[in-house]
């Protein structure tokens, strides 16, 4: 088992004036990547930012911090090229928006990110098995995508479980209502990175809640591997 525990901070649910500088206090706080949810006002009900915003962001925090790029846009193709010269790490885009994955992985790849492969709700954990292969990160959407704050989907565990029992080696990534509450049915499935929004951002003590997430995720990761 080569993946490890991973928390990455959804920056959309920091104060939006001050971006820069809440990437860099998420980073001072011990997060390990920085979630960037682009959103086109098309494939979801609303509008975030876009490229310009993303290289800005690079520009002032450096080099080292890993930009996941969550784009829940209807033409992923579209903005490949443009987030790798932002200075964007990792693409992640909707299974659901495009008929020709195996496409868009490649031209991922060839820009110089890693590719991460989100399903919404809705979508089957089967439809995505094809590519798992493919990919560095697959995205199981635990909310509805489009808003913040929404409550966190239980019933899509099966996804997790499955993909990890299936990809023993895969990054899973799970993104809506993560927090103290329910990072446990989280890690216990089998997801290791980890977003969190207004749970870490909101929070007054940060860096606590950032290890605490960490900690649960790396004590299941233990556990599976002594139960193998």
């Amino acid at each position: 088992m080569s993946y490890s525990a991973k928390i990455g901070p959804s920056i959309l649910s920091s104060d939006l004036a001050c971006l820069g500088s809440e990437c860099v206090r998420m980073m001072e706080c011990g997060a390990d990547y920085l979630h960037l949810d682009v959103m086109d006002g098309n494939f979801v009900p609303n509008i975030t930012f876009g490229h310009p915003m993303v290289e800005c962001l690079r520009n002032c925090v450096g080099p080292d911090p890993f930009f996941d790029m969550h784009m829940m846009v209807s033409r992923p193709e579209q903005w490949v090229k443009p987030m790798a010269a932002a200075g964007a790490n990792q693409y992640t885009f909707h299974l659901e928006t495009t008929t020709n994955a195996g496409n868009l992985i490649k031209e991922i790849r060839e820009s110089g990110m890693k590719v991460g492969l989100a399903i919404k709700p809705g979508t089957t954990v089967e439809e995505l098995a094809p590519w798992a292969g493919q990919i560095d990160m697959a995205l199981v959407m635990t909310v509805e995508p489009g808003f913040g704050g929404q409550k966190f989907m239980e019933d899509m565990m099966p996804k997790v479980s499955w993909l990890r029992s299936q990809f023993p080696s895969l990054d899973i990534e799970v993104d809506g209502g993560v927090g103290p509450s329910t990072i446990h049915k989280c890690a216990e499935a089998g997801a290791n990175m980890i977003v969190s929004g207004s749970a870490v951002v909101s929070s007054d003590d940060p860096r606590s809640v950032i290890t605490m997430l960490r900690t649960a995720v790396s004590e299941a990761i233990q556990k599976r591997s002594l139960d193998r």
